[in-house]
């Protein structure tokens, strides 16, 4: 596992991810800090909790707003990959 400082308006989180994972988590954080710019410069500043719950409102109210994407099939070969490598690791 490795950890990663992600800045989010100015102040560093250390996050834990898969070893790999490490940019991914990066790219993440650096979208999580630019919309919560954006939510600071709409209302202006505001306390951290009162930030992190209106973020995560607002995060959740886009994810919901986007149509659901159709699966493809190489989507479903790696999602019966992935249910097969944890019932591998389970029955260990």
């Amino acid at each position: 596992m490795s950890v990663v400082s992600i800045p989010i308006v100015n102040k560093n989180y250390q996050m834990g991810c898969e070893d790999g994972q490490e940019m991914r988590l990066i790219e993440l954080g650096k979208m999580v800090d630019a919309r919560a710019r954006q939510i600071l410069d709409k209302i202006g500043p505001l306390p951290e909790s009162s930030l992190l719950a209106t973020l995560c409102i607002v995060l959740a109210d886009e994810i919901k707003s986007r149509p659901a994407a159709a699966a493809t099939d190489a989507d479903l070969k790696e999602i019966l990959a992935r249910i097969r490598e944890i019932k591998h690791k389970i029955a260990q």
